[in-house]
């Protein structure tokens, strides 16, 4: 079933329980996430980037595809354009069928980011499509950018921006940053911080960079209030260990053989996954609370 990010959301912030954002850029990836958290009776999120969809995963290709895979999912299903930035970006996305829409203005000055913020809410709200926005800096890990506090989400500044705004899921900034960690770097996380965000706030919080974050954090972080986390990196790579898996077991499989390696790789990745964040049997298809989109 295809429904709003919203709908999930609300269930795992009342529930207190995370729900995996897996970047997903084929249709292998898309059918191994979704049919993973069929099997765990899991709400997942399928998203993807404007630059994945501009090499890779076509936006007219691969909409299609999710929605035709979601709406026979027996579990809840939302489709999220993952960092968007421009507005014609935002506009595309809702047109071709996105459930959500993430805004991501937090490099702007507070004014400016509320300012977009408030013009996607308004547009997506209009169509029935939930927001996820950003207020602080998640960095690039591999250059150890955003693990200073001063980038860190400010609680009285989030209570004012979701006031101004209206989103229905902040992404905060807590010490994660995107892509990979440099070897045996295990991020420190304000969890301090996180607790006070979601007691301010009250609402489903997003947790970007979870790739490499390591489980003890991701546990903590989901019983601090975090209910999305964002998970490309360490997805991707778990698709490529299973190719190169199987290449070393089968030197001459063909190249249908390792789509097969992939998918299976990403499966039970998500499913490992699952059980770490707490949505594995959480969730009864019934919860969702009108959320569907057409």
């Amino acid at each position: 079933m295809l429904v709003t990010m919203k709908a999930i959301l609300d269930h795992a912030n009342e529930h207190n329980y995370g729900v995996m954002a897996v970047n997903s850029v084929n249709m292998e990836m898309v059918r191994a996430v979704i049919t993973a958290a069929e099997e765990e009776r899991s709400p997942i999120i399928v998203q993807m980037g404007v630059g994945q969809m501009s090499k890779l995963a076509h936006m007219e290709d691969i909409v299609p595809l999710v929605k035709v895979i979601a709406e026979r999912a027996t579990v809840p299903v939302a489709l999220n354009l993952d960092h968007g930035g421009k507005l014609e970006d935002e506009i595309r996305a809702m047109q071709a069928g996105f459930t959500n829409v993430m805004i991501d203005a937090s490099s702007l000055p507070y004014e400016e980011n509320v300012a977009r913020t408030k013009t996607v809410v308004a547009l997506a709200h209009g169509m029935g499509i939930s927001v996820e926005a950003e207020l602080g800096h998640v960095g690039q890990a591999a250059d150890g950018d955003g693990r200073t506090d001063d980038m860190y989400t400010n609680v009285e500044q989030a209570v004012k921006f979701v006031e101004e705004t209206g989103v229905d899921a902040l992404a905060v900034a807590i010490g994660t940053a995107h892509g990979k960690y440099p070897e045996g770097f295990v991020p420190k996380l304000d969890f301090e911080r996180l607790a006070e965000l979601k007691a301010a706030l009250k609402m489903p919080l997003v947790l970007h960079g979870g790739s490499g974050s390591g489980e003890e954090n991701l546990k903590k972080a989901v019983a601090g209030g975090i209910n999305k986390i964002n998970v490309a990196t360490d997805a991707f790579a778990a698709a490529k260990a299973a190719v190169l898996a199987k290449l070393e077991e089968d030197p001459k499989a063909d190249y249908l053989t390792m789509e097969m390696a992939a998918e299976a790789g990403v499966k039970q990745f998500v499913k490992d996954y699952i059980h770490t964040i707490g949505s594995n049997d959480r969730y009864t298809f019934e919860d969702v609370d009108n959320g569907s989109k057409e």
